[in-house]
């Protein structure tokens, strides 16, 4: 793996598990002095003694991506350990459910927690990066934007405005040596997924493991993917060489989604 300057820091949401620490993880060890953000203090503290075993020596910072200081905040933390060259917007997704069931505060926690969260992070970190000439801000959004079910509804419609945004803003700085570029996962194994799997499993009178064979059938690979085969494109994302992959939204899911 490619070592980075020691001095670059990689702001990374949503850091303490799942894809948030496989990119993290993936990060670190190849030489970016990380800022982890979570709400959990102890899985945040569990995530960092985990790479420091690695070799590792990311940061953290515990905070919430809805409250509207944290961005400003955790600028202000990454400045102190180097240079920001990248930003790794991820978030946990919405509640699931259909239109009939969805109230207004679903909606709106969705659409801060999933969307504002990213644009604001990104107008701070942006000048920045600017001012430095090189920038990478990548975004994990989901599979689901490019078919829509109905039942993930809050997670399609807050998630679906991130690849516009990043369409606009790519165009606008990437004279700057500025890219960003959108993650469309499909089913990853995280903690959510088993939680959704289990759900449905119960519903359908199955077990968990049972449940999830079927499930996987469904996807031309026959699995879902890990979450550091996520990390694994984050790492060429922010690299010298993937300078000219600006402003697209990447879809990893196995082929499952039918469209091209």
């Amino acid at each position: 793996m490619k070592k980075f300057n020691s001095r670059n820091v990689a702001i990374v949401t949503g850091a303490s598990e799942g894809m948030g620490f496989s990119i993290s993880k993936s990060l670190s060890l190849s030489g970016f002095k990380v800022l982890m953000i979570s709400r959990s203090k102890q899985k945040l503290l569990s995530a960092v003694k985990k790479i420091n075993i690695l070799g590792g020596d990311p940061s953290f910072l515990i905070g919430d991506v809805t409250n509207t200081n944290l961005p400003k905040k955790s600028i202000m933390k990454a400045k102190q350990l180097g240079k920001i060259c990248v930003l790794v917007n991820n978030t946990g997704g919405p509640k699931v459910g259909d239109l009939l069931s969805l109230n207004e505060k679903d909606w709106s926690n969705a659409i801060e927690n999933n969307l504002m969260s990213v644009i604001r992070f990104t107008k701070l970190a942006v000048p920045l990066m600017k001012k430095n000439k090189f920038g990478r801000i990548i975004s994990i959004s989901s599979s689901v934007v490019l078919e829509p079910s109905p039942d993930m509804l809050l997670s399609a419609t807050s998630r679906a405005g991130i690849s516009t945004f990043t369409k606009a803003i790519a165009n606008q700085f990437a004279k700057f040596g500025i890219t960003a570029n959108v993650i469309l996962p499909g089913g990853v194994i995280t903690q959510r997924l088993k939680n959704l799997v289990l759900q449905e499993a119960k519903k359908e009178k199955k077990s968990y493991r049972s449940h999830l064979k079927f499930i996987e059938k469904s996807i031309p690979a026959n699995r879902f993917a890990s979450p550091d085969e996520i990390a694994s494109l984050v790492a060429f994302l922010v690299s010298e060489e993937a300078g000219y992959v600006n402003g697209v939204s990447l879809n990893i899911d196995g082929s499952l989604v039918k469209g091209y």
